[in-house]
């Protein structure tokens, strides 16, 4: 491929307004109405932003509101991604931050929200499976014993396999409002399978990492918030005041989730012993 086919982009030009967990967003006043995406260097190169790219084409294709994607642009020796900037948008984990008490508001958007994304259906010829991409994981994940191995696959094998839309990072940053207008973002793990692969992200978030500092200044939202935000959500969810079962069944898809981690990026030798702990946490609380 010719690399040269990309244009430059001089960083000094572009001003960050925003860090999420994977990457971090610019602005540039010469270029209104667009906002320049860089992952972390491991997602930065010409295939994963490939990847980001056609992807988001794709969901945009399925009739979801997302934000258009113009270009895929190089910064240095790395990739990245120009696309539309929704003004006036703010994350829904913003929106907590500013006033938190609209955190159980926001949860019930998420949820509705949710529900409509797994009802649409998906390209599969296009979009991976959920359920095979958790299968591979499973063999990939060194960090995870034998006998863990057994039990987790026997629990993804009783998984249904569904064709509605999983978003695969759904949490409260990544639904950004402008308006009346909500906007799903990050999209590069977009597959299709059981909704609740999507709300055992959500649990992991607000339960395993909530306490953590950083995960705290990533979501602008306090350990309070992130517990009040998963009880609205689940109320919500299930319609029910005591959703404990909603949440056992909650804490095994995050299980899996942390191992999806493995297909996902390409986890450091640090990553991976953090990733091992939390399975096995997971696994002792859930399974």
């Amino acid at each position: 491929m010719n690399h040269n086919q990309y244009s430059q982009i001089n960083l000094a030009d572009w001003r960050q307004v925003g860090e999420g967990g994977n990457g971090k967003t610019y602005v540039n006043p010469a270029a209104p109405g667009e906002i320049l995406k860089i992952n972390k260097p491991r997602l930065s190169t010409l295939e994963a932003v490939q990847h980001e790219y056609d992807i988001s084409k794709a969901v945009a294709g399925l009739g979801l509101s997302v934000p258009e994607m113009y270009n895929i642009v190089r910064v240095g020796d790395a990739y990245g991604t120009i696309s539309q900037l929704i003004k006036g948008k703010k994350s829904l984990s913003r929106i907590c931050q500013e006033n938190p008490e609209h955190t159980e508001e926001m949860a019930r958007l998420l949820c509705q929200k949710g529900k409509e994304l797994a009802a649409t259906p998906c390209n599969t010829e296009f979009f991976p499976s959920r359920k095979q991409q958790a299968l591979l994981a499973v063999e990939k994940a060194t960090y995870v014993s034998s006998k863990n191995k057994k039990t987790i696959r026997a629990f993804i094998e009783t998984i249904p396999e569904s064709t509605g839309c999983s978003h695969g990072d759904f949490q409260t940053g990544n639904l950004i409002q402008a308006g009346e207008q909500l906007y799903w973002i990050d999209l590069d793990r977009f597959a299709y399978g059981d909704p609740m692969f999507d709300i055992g992200h959500l649990f992991l978030i607000c339960h395993l990492y909530a306490p953590m500092k950083r995960v705290q200044d990533i979501f602008h939202m306090t350990l309070d918030q992130f517990q009040r935000l998963w009880d609205a959500f689940a109320k919500e969810y299930t319609g029910k005041e005591d959703h404990s079962e909603f949440d056992a069944r909650a804490g095994k898809f995050a299980t899996l989730d942390v191992i999806l981690r493995t297909v996902f990026q390409q986890p450091t030798f640090v990553e991976k012993l953090f990733f091992g702990v939390q399975v096995r946490k997971l696994l002792k609380s859930y399974f």
